[in-house]
């Protein structure tokens, strides 16, 4: 027999306040997790934004003067275009030109190449933005006495040549251009292979297969494993895989390409492609399991076969949860270096991808690029490379978000 007896009077009244300050204190302990998350992240984001903003102390190795008695910034397109022709050699001018014809190059562009090729810009010594919000004066006399030659500009690293400009040996002219492109390449390639596979191996799994079958326990055991597999690993079997085995693929030998080989775009995007796949698959399997099961056996009852169930009923259903398994495996996806590395990501190269069986490199192989170099303005540079990361991931998840939420309406 149970003796159990409820508490009464003021043994109640205690036990009660027990409770609701057991429940305050949780609150608390949770709150102070929410709180050290946000300045976590709060500390990261300005700590990045420390570095790609600040005072820059830089001199030229040749005096504009020779160039223009007036300033730079005043010369017309017609006087830019003859100080680059009357400085620099023949050849140089005509590589140039025929890489893009200086005449139809805008007046910032041909400043620039007047900075990077004749008067030679040298960055002496970076400042990071809080200390050049609220020091100027101790930079400025600190400048002075260390060159009295410099001058001192504040400079924004992230800014629209950054952008728009390829890569550079030289970081004050550097860009991400082109490792945004690669960047986008890849998540395409990727997102375009693992997403029908995944989201097939999931309606396998899920609706088709026997769920309490041995075989199918040992797959769903293997592909939970393979999501925490290091992604290192992904770039050695790609490495093996797609760049070795498929060379006459990957490389475009197939298709008639001679001047590749097999460490190309294709390559790479196939192997983030493999490396999100677990991911794909377990949160497609998870959408379609959340579809209530009264949904397929009306289906049925109606005389639906179970395809017709699984293309009209449960898939519309799980498309939302769908969709934010694709935002998970993008965000893997964009930030990876190690597979991009073994694959063979170049880390310079100046020129734009033009399909999936050219070289390419990606912005987390420029930023790793850029950190290791001991020069200031790289690490500057890298800072801004970091928040063009940043912005492309939020970019790509809004855009998943908001075709979720669309879908969400449509039900």
């Amino acid at each position: 027999m149970n003796n159990f007896s409820y508490p009464e009077k003021d043994a109640l009244n205690r036990f009660i306040a027990a409770r609701y300050r057991t429940a305050w204190l949780w609150q608390i302990v949770f709150l102070f997790a929410l709180l050290f998350a946000v300045v976590s992240l709060s500390a990261l984001i300005l700590n990045v934004a420390d570095g790609a903003f600040g005072y820059v102390a830089y001199e030229y190795k040749k005096d504009p003067a020779m160039i223009s008695p007036r300033p730079l910034e005043e010369l017309t397109v017609p006087e830019l275009l003859a100080a680059l022709k009357a400085n620099l050699s023949a050849g140089a001018f005509a590589k140039l030109d025929n890489e893009s014809p200086l005449a139809g190059r805008s007046r910032a562009e041909l400043l620039g190449l007047v900075e990077e090729r004749i008067l030679l810009v040298k960055t002496l010594e970076t400042y990071p933005l809080f200390r050049s919000l609220f020091q100027r004066e101790q930079i400025a006399a600190e400048v002075k006495e260390k060159f009295p030659a410099a001058r001192l500009e504040f400079r924004a690293w992230l800014n629209a040549a950054f952008i728009t400009s390829p890569q550079s040996s030289r970081a004050e002219f550097a860009g991400v251009r082109t490792a945004i492109l690669g960047s986008l390449w890849l998540v395409s390639i990727a997102i375009l292979f693992a997403l029908p596979v995944g989201v097939g191996a999931a309606i396998y799994l899920q609706e088709y297969s026997n769920r309490k079958s041995l075989l199918n326990r040992i797959i769903q055991t293997n592909i939970n494993n393979l999501a925490g597999v290091p992604s290192i690993v992904y770039g050695m079997l790609g490495l093996a895989i797609f760049v070795r085995a498929w060379e006459v693929f990957t490389s475009g030998a197939l298709f008639g390409v001679t001047d590749s080989n097999g460490r190309t775009i294709l390559s790479a995007g196939l192997t983030m492609g493999i490396l999100v796949l677990p991911l794909m698959i377990i949160n497609a399997q998870e959408a379609i399991k959340a579809v209530p099961d009264s949904i397929r056996q009306a289906a049925f009852g109606v005389g639906a076969t179970r395809w017709q169930t699984i293309w009209h009923h449960v898939l519309p259903g799980a498309l939302p949860g769908i969709l934010t398994g694709s935002i998970l495996a993008v965000s893997r996806a964009i930030g990876e270096t190690a597979p991009l590395i073994i694959v063979g990501a170049s880390t310079f190269i100046t020129f734009d991808p033009q399909s999936p069986f050219t070289k390419f490199t990606a912005l987390p192989i420029q930023i790793y690029q850029w950190t290791s170099r001991a020069q200031g303005e790289f690490h500057a540079i890298a800072a801004a490379a970091i928040l063009v990361l940043l912005i492309m991931l939020l970019s790509l998840n809004a855009t998943a978000i908001l075709l979720r939420n669309r879908f969400q309406k449509r039900m």
